[in-house]
């Protein structure tokens, strides 16, 4: 797995948040033998095709820049959502603690709202490419299809 950063050892970044049992952890905070019994998600596992609404809303709004904290993002805003689908300003600041260094805060906050909206039936975003896929040629217009005339 090569999701998980391992930032700063105590904490603060959240460059290393999974989901345990339903909640953002911080898992360099968390031994395994904590985790033991416990169900632990890990942003390969959030959604293998990257169709997960807030993976989605994070390409839609291009969030990354450096992309070493998004993964602890993702899983982040995941919780907040799976919790809470419309979340206010305050309540995003509030569950969203970890630590950009390229101060993307502005577009994490539009992803969250955009995913909040998808997750609602509100609105629909195309699915994000599959891995092995860079966006750049994923969003590249199809040519279209010669059809073959009969005789």
């Amino acid at each position: 797995m090569t999701g998980t950063k391992y930032g700063c050892g105590t904490g603060e970044c959240g460059a290393c948040t999974v989901d345990i049992d339903g909640e953002a952890i911080r898992s360099c905070m968390v031994t395994i033998a904590e985790c033991e019994g416990r169900f632990v998600t890990t942003i390969e596992a959030l959604s293998r095709d990257r169709s997960h609404p807030v993976q989605q809303a994070w390409v839609a709004e291009q969030v990354p820049q450096c992309g070493f904290c998004q993964s602890g993002m993702i899983m982040a805003a995941a919780a907040l959502l799976r919790k809470n689908s419309n979340p206010s300003d305050a309540e995003i600041d509030a569950a969203m603690t970890n630590i950009c260094r390229c101060g993307t805060y502005p577009r994490i906050r539009g992803a969250i709202r955009l995913a909040g909206r998808v997750l609602r039936g509100e609105e629909r975003i195309a699915a994000a490419p599959p891995p092995g896929i860079r966006p750049a040629d994923a969003a590249r217009a199809v040519p279209a299809l010669k059809t073959r005339q009969s005789d």
